[in-house]
């Protein structure tokens, strides 16, 4: 179905061959070390106006962080801040992103079964010309999109008068290599940036969701983060990226939280070998749906003992013991740094895939994971919310959305700033963020 609605446009359903190599390559172009460095300062400067905002607003706190994953994202892919989720090109995004999961449901159409029906004419197929309707809605939004950050670039005294973004990178490098990027046609070539939101918007959201969950239900957990955010970095001033090779706990944190909650519980979109295969006496026909379950795998008790226990110190590399900052460890937690096999991944976990259809995006969802929760964490408690009695409220861990892709229920909890000194930092912070952010231009509401 995702053929029909993209007509191969997007590169997460596009066969492996020259445009989905051409496509990979802009990702990569706009995505790698070089690149992510350029979105470090709206990175930084986005994670300091969620802090200001949930000083004002703790009980908000999934919904600002549903902004602050969408501003970076957009601010990334197209120069433009969000500021409010109500915004038009918001509204459209999350429309597009829900029918587009609407289409992966097994079962939900026959052709995913019976492939040659996707050729009966439109005609005799409504459902088939509804979902090709809705694939050319997003298409022309995701043009027009493009053609602003163009017309900003035309209309610009010099280029560095537009911010820089990937539409910004992308349209400067087809302008460079016009025989590479040319092949793509200018709706194909707008669908790279569009495909920023639903690989880092909504996922990082989920995770940081995650990660909240985490902290509430595992205290021990998050005095650990603390008393590392305190020794590295103080409390005269928030932490910054170039703070991250020494926190060494919190960069262990963000990669538990990914393991232990995959946002993709099943590898997200669903694919198809192109050719026939065995594998371990298996015979696996060409076409054949395949889903990778990222939940077993990050869950398996070869590569993390104990594996539904949340144990940053899975992903430290050093013994605790090292960092004087951090408390005593028990010995069942040090027992999990020892798994019977390690995980074969460089980043110790499935949870941005593998191979050539790996996450193009990881770097930047990692570093708005990491960026993010060391502000959160150097600014604030997360505690249970009480009950009517006075009690802390209990949480299961496992209430989860239902989807391919998966975030906690809604919950309750307090979040409360550290001290006075951290919420005047965080004052300071969020004027001088604000500064940081005009140069980006808001999309309308």
């Amino acid at each position: 179905m995702g053929e029909l609605y993209w007509d191969n446009a997007g590169i997460l359903v596009q066969p492996y061959g020259k445009e989905w190599q051409i496509r990979r390559r802009m990702l990569h172009q706009a995505l790698n070390p070089s690149a992510l460095k350029l979105y470090k300062p709206v990175q930084e400067a986005e994670a300091a106006r969620l802090c200001r905002a949930l000083l004002d607003q703790p009980k908000s706190y999934e919904g600002l962080i549903d902004r602050f994953t969408a501003s970076v994202v957009f601010s990334i892919a197209y120069g433009h801040r969000i500021d409010s989720m109500s915004s038009e090109v918001i509204r459209q995004r999350l429309e597009f992103m829900q029918y587009s999961a609407s289409l992966n449901v097994p079962g939900r159409y026959l052709a995913e079964s019976i492939p040659w029906l996707k050729y009966v004419p439109d005609f005799l197929a409504p459902w088939k010309a509804e979902i090709q309707r809705k694939g050319r809605e997003e298409a022309a939004t995701n043009v027009a999109l493009l053609r602003r950050v163009q017309d900003e670039l035309h209309n610009a005294k010099r280029p560095s008068d537009v911010p820089d973004s990937l539409s910004k990178l992308l349209l400067e490098a087809r302008e460079a290599d016009p025989a590479t990027f040319g092949v793509l046609s200018e709706r194909d070539f707008s669908f790279v940036p569009a495909s920023l939101f639903g690989a880092g918007s909504d996922t990082t959201a989920s995770t940081l969701c995650s990660a909240i969950l985490m902290l509430v239900t595992n205290p021990q957990v998050q005095a650990g983060a603390h008393a590392e955010l305190d020794h590295i970095v103080g409390m005269t001033r928030l932490p910054t990226f170039d703070d991250e090779d020494n926190l060494l706990y919190l960069k262990a944190l963000c990669n538990e939280i990914l393991r232990i909650r995959p946002v993709a519980v099943l590898g997200g979109t669903p694919h198809a070998n192109s050719v026939a295969d065995t594998y371990k006496g298996y015979y696996i026909p060409q076409g054949t749906t395949i889903l990778s379950n990222s939940w077993a795998i990050n869950l398996n008790p070869t590569y993390y003992p104990n594996p539904h226990h949340f144990n940053p110190l899975r992903f430290l590399g050093i013994r605790p013991e090292s960092l004087s900052y951090l408390s005593k460890s028990s010995p069942e937690d040090l027992a999990e740094m020892s798994p019977p096999r390690p995980h074969p991944a460089k980043e110790g976990h499935s949870s941005f895939g593998w191979g050539r259809r790996i996450c193009p995006g990881a770097g930047l969802a990692h570093n708005s994971l990491f960026i993010s929760l060391a502000r959160l964490l150097w600014a604030f408690e997360f505690r249970p919310a009480r009950e009517a009695n006075g009690a802390e409220r209990r949480y299961d861990t496992f209430a989860y959305t239902q989807g391919f892709n998966i975030r906690p229920q809604p919950f309750e909890c307090e979040i409360s700033v550290r001290s006075e000194t951290h919420r005047q930092v965080l004052m300071a912070e969020g004027i001088s963020a604000e500064k940081v952010m005009n140069r980006f231009p808001p999309f309308e509401e």
